[in-house]
């Protein structure tokens, strides 16, 4: 996939866009981009603050921050340059910045034996 600058990523919850994730760079499998909010991004930004703090301690409180990270996709979707929904995701947001990195198929949380 060509992740160029001029390639755009899209934050939504529900079907109200949030914010434009412009590219800016990357390091494989990493994305980084430029946060374009939406007046509505404000309302979900402690979701953000509250995983990058809990990061920090994952280590001894993992289910602290696995929990953050739920709230995340439980409210909120990104979608593609093309407007497809991206499946499977891990998506951090500090400020104007963003990084991430995705999956084009789910993960599958219960493999078989």
């Amino acid at each position: 996939m060509n992740a160029g600058p001029k390639r755009t990523w899209k934050l939504y919850r529900g079907d109200e866009l949030l914010a434009d994730l412009v590219v800016t760079g990357g390091d494989f499998p990493w994305l980084n981009a430029r946060v374009d909010a939406y007046g509505a991004f404000e309302e979900v930004q402690t979701l953000f603050a509250d995983e990058l703090r809990l990061i920090e301690d994952i280590d001894d409180e993992p289910d602290a921050w696995e929990a953050a990270y739920d709230a995340i996709r439980a409210t909120l979707t990104l979608r593609y340059p093309d407007g497809r929904e991206v499946p499977e995701l891990l998506l951090h947001i500090d400020g104007r910045d963003a990084w991430w990195r995705w999956s084009d198929e789910p993960f599958d949380e219960d493999p078989e034996p």
